[in-house]
């Protein structure tokens, strides 16, 4: 873990960055509040160890940027731990007020840093998972609407930075209705699960599937342009239609129908276009049958 010692005492500087590296991690160095804010604000780092004094901005005052400014836009939590003087309790008590999560005081013992810096390390953890957790559909365990269309934005701008196409395809279960209405809703999330189950082992280890409707999965490809979309689709129909699936009550034959589509690299294609381009493909691909994959590039597909 990348830990940022923010801290403008040279000895004690010195001493702390033995003693972190020393349990294995990586330092990241600031001698004034500007540097240290610099580090937070690029999100390289989770843990800070900050010191009270520091000159022009002190640590406090870092720390309740930091929760106002940056944690408010970002996801992760940062864990700060202030370095303050001994039994100073007015310190201590207005960092804790200002959103710092632990502190040390000086002169600063290696045990007690020790346990402080092991205690950051599993409440970052933890927090992680519970983020990991939310961000997870619990019937299919696909990825959440809101989280699949946060990582196509991220990939969408990773292309454009890299020149490079993004394949995104949306697929929908055929007669989904049908089979609710006949067979009821518990085996209705049957087929759900299962068919989310057989996609996602269907795909590589860095293209990312989500739920994006009831019973509609969107995929997010890296570097894929119009011919590599349309053969993952491919892949993904069979992965469903090949082997029937079984509920309490009925074994199914199930099929998906999928509209696929690329980025335009050259016109820096939006999220939202993306999505509207497979939308007007699926419907092409049902128009034609149904269990079949449509895919064109975003620029191409008619308007209906």
């Amino acid at each position: 873990m990348k830990v940022l010692i923010a801290e403008n005492d040279p000895d004690l500087f010195a001493a702390l960055e033995n003693d972190i590296k020393e349990l294995g991690h990586e330092i990241v160095s600031a001698n004034n509040s500007k540097e240290a804010w610099e580090v937070i604000q690029k999100g390289e780092v989770r843990l800070v160890f900050i010191d009270r004094t520091m000159p022009e901005m002190d640590g406090i005052e870092i720390c309740r940027k930091t929760r106002h400014e940056i944690q408010q836009e970002k996801s992760k939590n940062i864990y700060i731990i202030l370095i303050t003087g001994k039994d100073n309790k007015d310190d201590i008590l207005e960092g804790l007020s200002a959103g710092v999560d632990d502190y040390l005081t000086k002169p600063i013992d290696f045990v007690e840093l020790k346990v402080r810096l092991q205690n950051g390390e599993r409440i970052i953890q933890l927090e992680d998972s519970c983020i990991e957790l939310s961000s997870y559909d619990r019937l299919t365990n696909l990825l959440k609407r809101d989280k699949i269309l946060e990582l196509l934005d991220e990939e969408i701008h990773r292309g454009w930075r890299e020149n490079r196409p993004t394949g995104v395809i949306l697929a929908d279960i055929d007669y989904f209705k049908k089979i609710n209405d006949t067979y009821g809703h518990f085996a209705g999330d049957m087929v759900l699960a299962e068919v989310a189950l057989r996609v996602k082992n269907s795909i590589r280890l860095y293209d990312k599937a989500g739920r994006y409707g009831g019973d509609e999965i969107l995929f997010v490809l890296p570097n894929c342009g119009v011919d590599i979309v349309k053969l993952v689709g491919e892949r993904l129909c069979r992965s469903v239609n090949e082997k029937k699936i079984k509920t309490e009550s009925a074994l199914l034959d199930v099929t998906i129908t999928l509209g696929g589509t690329s980025s335009d690299i050259s016109s820096q294609t939006s999220r939202d276009n993306l999505i509207s381009a497979c939308d007007k493909s699926l419907y092409l691909a049902k128009e034609q049958g149904r269990n079949r994959v449509v895919a064109a590039d975003s620029t191409q597909i008619p308007v209906k």
